[in-house]
């Protein structure tokens, strides 16, 4: 077992690191609000840090899972952040859905500690964390890779590095442009269904069984017949996340129109009011469009 730091204790990041304490390892975390940290440490027992550097000191591996590219770097740099606290020979593992720009900054100034850093972003939102089947898709050094893999399955399905840094969250942006569009489309068909007068469960339960199923489908359909948003991933988060696929399909010159529709599809969404509500609501938009 591993001496362990985890920074970031939101909806994903406190079920992970308690699947770390719960696998045997010696965790330490620490979260912006130290409310959070307390909470996790009656639950889960461990320690908490009030820095990330106090975290990451004598740690074999950091793992983290915060907001944005700005979280990320605060967690990681300066005099406090958690590069500064860690030993050479150990590894950050990042689960952030960050742009690969600022993974592969953030590579190279570990690398330069003598430090690992493993980009592994994840999907299976809540649910998924709480139940330990994500899938991890990761980019970095393959030896460092093959010592962080086996930590990682505390709440893994699937972890596989994809390439060098940057990689995973390559990978990543992939998975939210293709759940973009399946959730619209599923968005739709609930909505023509409705407008046809036909049952809707009815419906799904004929067309998941062929070739329409999908994790969404099996996954959302009835809140989103029943009109309830309160559950799963939000669409500011959303937002955040296809924002920097769009930034990055600029730079590489890859064509996203239906991503880039979606996209501001998810702004109207934003604009009733719905910001904290889980994707799915898209239906909620075609709904008020009525």
């Amino acid at each position: 077992m591993a001496k362990l730091a985890f920074l970031g204790l939101g909806v994903m990041g406190y079920p992970m690191a308690g699947h770390l304490k719960a696998a045997g390892h010696e965790v330490t975390v620490y979260n912006r609000t130290a409310a959070k940290s307390e909470k996790w440490v009656a639950q889960h027992g461990g320690a908490m840090a009030t820095t990330p550097r106090a975290a990451a000191e004598g740690a074999e591996f950091v793992m983290a899972c915060v907001g944005n590219d700005d979280d990320l770097r605060s967690v990681c740099t300066g005099p406090d952040g958690a590069l500064a606290g860690m030993a050479a020979g150990s590894v950050f593992v990042d689960h952030t859905t960050v742009s690969a720009k600022v993974t592969r900054e953030l590579y190279a100034a570990a690398k330069d500690d003598g430090v690992g850093f493993v980009d592994a972003p994840v999907s299976g939102g809540q649910a998924g964390a709480e139940n330990g089947v994500l899938s991890v898709m990761c980019g970095g050094d393959q030896a460092e890779y093959d010592r962080a893999e086996p930590v990682i399955a505390a709440y893994a399905r699937i972890c596989r590095r994809i390439g060098e840094s940057g990689a995973g969250q390559v990978t990543k942006m992939c998975n939210q442009i293709a759940i973009a569009g399946l959730v619209q489309g599923l968005a739709e068909s609930l909505h023509f269904a409705e407008k046809a007068g036909l049952d809707g469960r009815a419906v799904v339960e004929v067309i998941s069984q062929g070739a329409a199923g999908s994790w969404q489908m099996a996954n959302r359909y009835e809140t989103m017949l029943d009109d309830h948003w309160t559950h799963g991933f939000a669409v500011d988060w959303m937002r955040k996340d296809l924002g920097i696929c769009l930034d990055t399909a600029n730079e590489t010159g890859a064509s996203l129109p239906v991503t880039a529709l979606v996209d501001q599809f998810y702004k109207d969404v934003q604009k009733m009011g719905g910001g904290r509500w889980d994707t799915s609501s898209l239906l909620a938009r075609l709904r008020k469009l009525d």
